[in-house]
This record gives structure tokens, sequence and C-alpha cells, in this order.
């Protein structure tokens, strides 16, 4: 029995010692790792476009401001219909009031305010993927100066509806371009390209064609641009064999 003890005891600490010189074979030469970034870009155009503006009223008189103000916005929705927006895409918000008042000074000290008026504020968004129409629109908004009217108009804003298919489609062009960056390091050593070890997604960036803007390490969005070239990067390590 003793000397059965003794061949288990043996041959477990024969299995360990194999276990850990393999271990630190494995620590003393660490798998070659190669590194590469790769980038997937895409150009395309806005299918989705946001307009908004604003005009006002002022008055002494808080329903004579509020209804002339009712008056303008009757000559808006009708103006914009015209030009063929649809009345259900235009949507006006809640009227902001202000209370103005001139504030008076006496040797440089606050003594009181005297009261101006009202002024009422109506502002309106239209979002709509006939995005020709709206700029067209836009531009020529200051038609309504001749019906007695004067619209702020604030320069449109432009979106992609299909961005997520689109990112999908990048990540798979900076992957492809990462792996071939790899391959051909690995042929340059000699060696071959192993298993994919990692991957990491890196920028999401959407800027305007021809537009000069830089890229920003936390990411950019255009939205001024119609015309936009989305880019994105993706970090892969490969195993060298």
């Amino acid at each position: 029995m003793k000397h059965v003890s003794a061949i288990i005891f043996g041959a477990a600490i024969i299995i360990a010692a194999y276990f850990l010189g393999n271990a630190y074979i494995q620590r003393a030469n660490p798998p070659q790792i190669i590194s590469v970034t790769g980038l997937g870009n895409e150009n395309f155009t806005s299918d989705l476009i946001v307009w908004e503006g604003q005009f006002s009223t002022n008055s002494t008189v808080l329903k004579t401001a509020f209804d002339q103000l009712k008056n303008d916005k009757e000559i808006v929705r009708q103006y914009l219909v015209s030009k063929g927006i649809e009345s259900g895409s235009i949507i006006f918000n809640s009227v902001q009031t202000t209370e103005m008042r001139d504030n008076q000074y006496e040797n440089g000290n606050y003594v009181g305010s005297i009261f101006r008026g009202y002024q009422l504020i109506q502002t309106l968004n239209i979002e709509s993927e006939n995005v020709a129409l709206i700029e067209s629109v836009s531009r020529e908004i200051t038609e309504l100066l001749n019906k007695g009217v004067q619209f702020n108009s604030s320069p449109p804003r432009y979106y992609y509806t299909k961005l997520a298919d689109l990112k999908i489609e990048m990540i798979s062009k900076a992957t492809e371009d990462a792996r071939i960056r790899a391959e051909k390091i690995a042929e340059n050593a000699g060696s071959k390209l192993g298993d994919l070890a990692s991957a990491n997604m890196g920028v999401f960036q959407i800027t305007g064609q021809n537009s000069g803007e830089d890229y920003s390490w936390g990411g950019a969005y255009n939205t001024s641009s119609k015309n936009k070239t989305a880019s994105i990067t993706m970090r892969l390590e490969y195993k060298v064999k």
C-alpha cells in the first residue's frame, strides 16, 4: 500500500512539473500579436430635413398682441401650404410671452423699471423627407415680409434615417481594411496571420463633404450639410503563426 501511495505521489509531482514548466515556457515565449487599425467610410445624402423659425408681435395690451400673433400664424401657415408643405408636418409650438421693461437708474443705482409692453413669440418646426422642397421654401421665406410678417428662419438641419444600416456596412469595410493591413505586415515579416485575438470599434464621425471639418477624438456629427461623409475605425489584434 505504501508503494502504491509513493507511485501516485511521484506521478502527481511529474504531472505538476510538466504543467508548471509548460506555463513557464508560454510566459517566456508569448504569442506574437499584430495590431492594426482599419478605416471604413461612405458618402451619403441626407434624406430627412428639420427646419425651424419664429415670428413675434409686440403690444402694450396682451390680448392685442395675441390676436395679432394668431393672425400672423394663419398667414404663415397658408403661405407654407401654398408652397407644397403638408399642413400636418407644420408644428406650431406653445407661445412664449415676455413682459418688456426698461430698467431705470439714478446716480448708478437701480430705482425701478418702466413697463413697455408684451412680446409674444411663436416658434414652429417642420420635419420632412422632402429635402429639396423644404430647402427651397427656407430660402424664399422672406416673401412673408410682403404679407407683413417678419419671419426669422434658422438654417435647416440634415439627417439620415438609414444610419444604423450604413454603420454596419462601414464596420465591415473597416474590418476588412484592417485584415488586409495585418496580412501585409505578417507577409513582410515572413510570417502568417493567425486567429483574431480582439476587435474594438473606434471613433464614428459624420462630416460635411468638402467642408474642411476637422476630425474629433470624441466623434463628430454634422447636421448642417446635406451631403456628408461617414467614417469609422476598427482596431484589430491578430496572432502571428
